[in-house]
C-alpha cells in the first residue's frame, strides 16, 4: 500500500472539502433549518456521491464521459440545470421574505425546492418563515444530487486521479483511497451536521435564514452560470 500517495490524496481532499462550494452551502442550509437526522442524511448523501465520483474516476468511467463530447455536454447541462433550480429556489425564498411586511407575513409555506418561504401562520413574527421539513431520505437525495450532478466535482476527481493514480498503483491502494475519501467526507460533513443542527445554533441563525438563502442562491446560480458560460465559450 502506497502510504505517501494516500496522505497526499487526503491533504488535497481535505482542502477541497473545507472550501466554500455547493456541498458546503447545502450542508449549512439544511443543518441550520432541518432536523438533525435530516442533516446527517444529507451529509451521508454528499459522501456517497463523492464515493461514486471516486469509483467512476478510478475505473476510468469518468474519463470516458469527459472524453465524449455528447455525454459530457449532457452531464454539464443536467448539472447546471439542477444547480440553477436549487439556486433559484433559494433566491426566491430570500426575495419573498424581504419583499413582505415583517409584521404580517402571508406566503405559501415553502417552494418546490424545499427552501424557506414565509407562512400564512407567521403573524407578528419578524423572522424568516417556516420551512418545509425534509425527511432523511429527501435530505440524503438533496446531498447526493448536489455533489453527483456538479460537473466541477467530476472534473476535480478526474484531474486528481489522473495526476496521482498511475498504472503501477495497486488495487489495494485504490480501494484504500476510495474508502479514505469517503470516510473523510463523512467525518467533515457529519461534523457540520451535528454542530449546525444544535437547537441553540439553529435558534441563533433563524433570523439569518433569508440571508443564508440569498448567499446559497448566489453560490448555486454562480456555479450554474459558470458551467453554461464554459459551454458557450468552448
Amino acid at each position: 500500500m502506497d502510504v505517501s500517495l494516500l496522505v497526499t490524496l487526503a491533504v488535497i481532499h481535505c482542502v477541497a472539502l473545507v472550501s466554500p462550494g455547493p456541498d458546503f452551502a447545502i450542508m449549512v442550509k439544511i443543518a441550520t433549518s432541518q432536523p438533525r437526522n435530516t442533516a446527517i442524511a444529507t451529509a451521508a448523501g454528499i459522501s456517497v456521491a463523492i464515493l461514486a465520483h471516486t469509483i467512476l474516476s478510478l475505473t476510468g468511467v469518468s474519463l470516458v464521459i469527459k472524453s465524449s463530447h455528447t455525454l459530457y455536454l449532457l452531464v454539464q447541462l443536467l448539472g447546471a440545470s439542477y444547480l440553477a433550480w436549487m439556486g433559484f429556489g433559494a433566491l426566491k425564498a430570500a426575495v419573498t421574505f424581504f419583499s413582505k411586511p415583517k409584521t404580517v407575513l402571508n406566503g405559501e409555506g415553502a417552494d418546490s425546492s424545499g427552501f424557506a418561504t414565509t407562512s400564512e401562520h407567521s403573524i407578528d413574527m419578524p423572522m424568516a418563515g417556516t420551512v418545509n421539513v425534509l425527511t432523511p431520505k429527501q435530505g440524503f437525495m438533496r446531498g447526493l444530487y448536489t455533489n453527483l450532478l456538479n460537473p466541477k466535482a467530476l472534473v476535480f476527481f478526474i484531474t486528481l486521479f489522473s495526476a496521482l493514480i498511475t498504472p503501477s498503483v495497486t488495487p489495494v491502494t485504490k480501494f484504500a483511497a476510495a474508502l479514505m475519501l469517503f470516510v473523510l467526507s463523512l467525518l467533515w460533513f457529519g461534523f457540520l451536521a451535528l454542530m449546525l443542527s444544535k437547537a441553540k445554533v439553529q435558534q441563533k441563525l433563524q433570523r439569518l435564514t433569508p440571508i443564508i438563502d440569498g448567499v446559497i442562491g448566489v453560490i448555486f446560480m454562480s456555479v450554474a452560470v459558470a458551467i453554461v458560460s464554459s459551454l458557450l465559450l468552448a
